[in-house]
This record gives structure tokens, sequence and C-alpha cells, in this order.
């Protein structure tokens, strides 16, 4: 029981840890929740375990963290996700408009 506990914990946490960074904006509850899951996984097992699961758990969040991460960049989530239309608009700079005006002739006034 105590080993699911663990690897529950293990799993919500990197779970809230993906949803914070790419799916929900800035660093809150989610990601709080996730480092929180985290670490309660490795206290869990450093207590009730033992010390050597305590580190094998550690280990174990850490790189499924990483492991995670870099599978859910690599995969084609992002770019479904992401904005990619092209603006074709563009900006006349006052400098540009200044010297325009400088290279036309001027009428006079007689």
């Amino acid at each position: 029981m105590n080993i699911f506990l663990v690897v529950l914990l293990v799993l919500a946490g990197v779970a809230l840890v993906l949803a914070e960074m790419f799916l929900l904006p800035g660093f809150g509850i989610a990601g709080i929740s996730g480092a929180g899951c985290l670490v309660a996984s490795v206290i869990v097992a450093w207590i009730w375990i033992g010390h050597v699961a305590g580190l094998i758990t550690l280990g174990a969040c850490v790189l499924a963290t990483v492991i995670s991460v870099v599978v859910f960049m690599r995969s084609k989530t992002l770019d479904k996700m992401a904005l990619d239309a092209k603006i074709d608009s563009h900006v006349e700079l006052a400098n540009n408009r200044l010297k325009k005006e400088e290279d036309t002739p001027q009428k006079s006034e007689s």
C-alpha cells in the first residue's frame, strides 16, 4: 500500500507540473501542488519504506519530470496548441515618413 501511494503521488506530481508548464499560465496552484506531491512522495517513501527507497524515489521524481517534459516538448501537441497565424501588415516608421516628405518638392506660395 505504501508503494502504491508513492507511485500515485509521483504520477500526480508530474502531471500537475506538466499542466502548469504547458497548459496553465503562470506559477499557480497546479505547479505548487505538483511540487508538493513530488516532495510528499519522497517524504512518504523515506519515512514509511526506508532511506534507500527515499533516495530511489527522489531520483525517480527528477528523472520522470525531466523525461516527461522532454517527451511533451518533442511531441506534436505543442504545435497544435501554438498560435501560428502570419501577420502580413507592416508599420510605416516616422523616420521614413519624414524622409519622404523632405524628398518631395514643396509648392511655393506666390
